[in-house]
Parts: C-alpha cells; sequence; structure tokens
C-alpha cells in the first residue's frame, strides 16, 4: 500500500496524507493542533469527534454538507494534533481549546455537532453557558451516540483495560490486530468497517507513538462520572436548540443511553439510524448528514 513521509517520520497512508494537506496545524498553550476549516454559509458547524478517532472520521460527512461553514479539528492526543506525554488529559482542557479555536476561525454563530467524547466536551460548553461563562455565540447542537450517562453504556474490554490498573501497559501491548477486533465489534454487522478505514484509524492512532497513551486519553470517562451532575444538568437544562441522532445498533452508547437522555431532556428531537453502529458518520454519512442539514435548519 502506497504511504508518505509525514512530519516526524510517521508514514501515513496516501488518504491520511491528503487530509493532513487539507489541514492546517496551530498552536495553543505550546501544543499543536490540526485544523480542518472552510468558510460558507451559517451557522458554523463546529465537529466534535470522539475517542480514540479524530476529526478524519467527517470526511464522509463533510462532503455533503454542501456549502456549509466548518470547523473541525484534532483533540491534543488524538489524530494529527500533538500528543505530549507530559499532559493531564482532561476534557476542560479540551473545551477550552475548543473554545480558542472558535475564536481564531469561526466568527458568529456556532452550532455543535458531537460524537462520543465530544458530547462530554459539548455538555461542558453548554455548561459554560448556562453559567454565562461561554465565550461563543453558541445557538445550538446535535449529539450522536455518545455515552453521556455513563453508567448506562457498555465500554469495549479495551477501554475497560485501559482505566484498570493494567492500563499503562495495556496501551503499550496495543498492536494493530487488537486496535482492528476493538474498532470492528462497535460497527454494526450491516456496515463494517473497510480494511482501508482500518489501516487509516491506525496510521493516525500511531502517529506520534499516540497508541501507547490510551490509558490517559480515557480519563473523560472517569470524568463524566465526576461531573456527572454539572454535564447532565447542562443536557437537561440549556435553552437552546437539542437534538439527537442515534445509531440504534451501538454496543457501546446503546439504547439505554437514549432512554436515559430521553428521560432527562423529553424535548429533544431524535433521529434514530436503524441498523446503523457507534460510528454513524462513517457507516451512514448520507443519512447523518441529512439528520444533521434538518436539524440546523429547524426554526
Amino acid at each position: 500500500m502506497l504511504r508518505h513521509e509525514s512530519p516526524r517520520g510517521v508514514r501515513f497512508t496516501a488518504r491520511v496524507e491528503e487530509w493532513r494537506r487539507q489541514g492546517e496545524r496551530v498552536e495553543f498553550r505550546g501544543r499543536r493542533i490540526h485544523v480542518h476549516r472552510r468558510s460558507g454559509a451559517g451557522p458554523t458547524l463546529l465537529l466534535l469527534h470522539g475517542f480514540p478517532s479524530s476529526s478524519y472520521d467527517w470526511r464522509g460527512v463533510l462532503e455533503r454538507l454542501g456549502d456549509r461553514a466548518v470547523l473541525a479539528f484534532d483533540f491534543l492526543g488524538f489524530g494529527l494534533s500533538d500528543k505530549p506525554r507530559d499532559h493531564v488529559y482532561s476534557l476542560s482542557w479540551q473545551a477550552d481549546l475548543t473554545e480558542e479555536l472558535v475564536g481564531r476561525f469561526a466568527k458568529g454563530p456556532i452550532f455543535i455537532v458531537a460524537h462520543d467524547m465530544g458530547t462530554s466536551v459539548a455538555t461542558e460548553l453548554m455548561a459554560r453557558g448556562l453559567g454565562g461563562e461561554l465565550d461563543m455565540e453558541l445557538v445550538g447542537a446535535f449529539l450522536f451516540n455518545g455515552s453521556m450517562l455513563q453508567a448506562r453504556a457498555r465500554p469495549t474490554v479495551a477501554q475497560k483495560l485501559l482505566r484498570s490498573r493494567l492500563g499503562p501497559l495495556a496501551a503499550r501491548l496495543t498492536t494493530r490486530q487488537a486496535f482492528s477486533h476493538q474498532f470492528r465489534s462497535v460497527f454494526s454487522a450491516a456496515h463494517p468497517p473497510a480494511d482501508e478505514e482500518l489501516d487509516d484509524q491506525w496510521a493516525l492512532i500511531t502517529a506520534q507513538r499516540g497508541h501507547r497513551l490510551g490509558h490517559e486519553l480515557v480519563r473523560y470517562m472517569d470524568e463524566r462520572e465526576r461531573y456527572a451532575d454539572r454535564w447532565h444538568g447542562a443536557f437537561r437544562d440549556w435553552p437552546k436548540r437539542l437534538s439527537l441522532a442515534w445509531g440504534m445498533s451501538d454496543p457501546v452508547a446503546r439504547l439505554e443511553v437514549l432512554a436515559g437522555l430521553r428521560e432527562l431532556r423529553p424535548s429533544a428531537a431524535v433521529t434514530e439510524l436503524a441498523g446503523v453502529g457507534h460510528y454513524p458518520q462513517i457507516e451512514a454519512p448520507k443519512r447523518l448528514s441529512e439528520a444533521i442539514l434538518r436539524a440546523t435548519s429547524a426554526p
């Protein structure tokens, strides 16, 4: 398979290399962050990815969003952004990063679209908005397949290992084979990831030896428990437009999570994606894009 040399000698697939070239690297608090942005009609769609992947997940959606303005980036520790060993990875830091990038690149109204871990960054931003502490004009949110109610989710075996006392060892022993098995396991039987997708995701995770950081990055699950009252309250009480989409065959953010979210916010519209697993943006980008456009165009 054709591969290209990236910065620091990392070898990327041709597809990932093209994605890298389409973006740019900016600095925040001494860390370099990979950003993908485009101008267009507003409000700007702020795309927040999940664990353990990156903004690369959005590529199939981006081409279906027409002329919409978009801002996407890799959280610190993920994808093409820096992956420092001396950093305490917190969702609060990632939310600070999000606010900074919006301030630099996305003037005007912002509409969040968030998946997986990104949904908790979104609820932190919503909580800041409720407290009058948010430095952006956030007008709506569209959240999907995120285990925001951690107690109702079913983490993968890899996530459980990374959270345990064996986490550092599990991270060091992560292999392409083990990653592929776990990644496949969260997709639906109807939409398994292609081998090329696995190649690309593994290349992005292993850039800067990021696969050795899994035990640090997975701490966001601890934060979901620690800040449950704050983030659940934000989901319930935030006064702006809020809707959901859900891959109904998700084995991680399973239907029990969705049921709990419906209990918290009965008014939230839900698009049910039958036969789709944890990664609707990869498994069914057309259906997800249509749902995003409906949500962002609603009055």
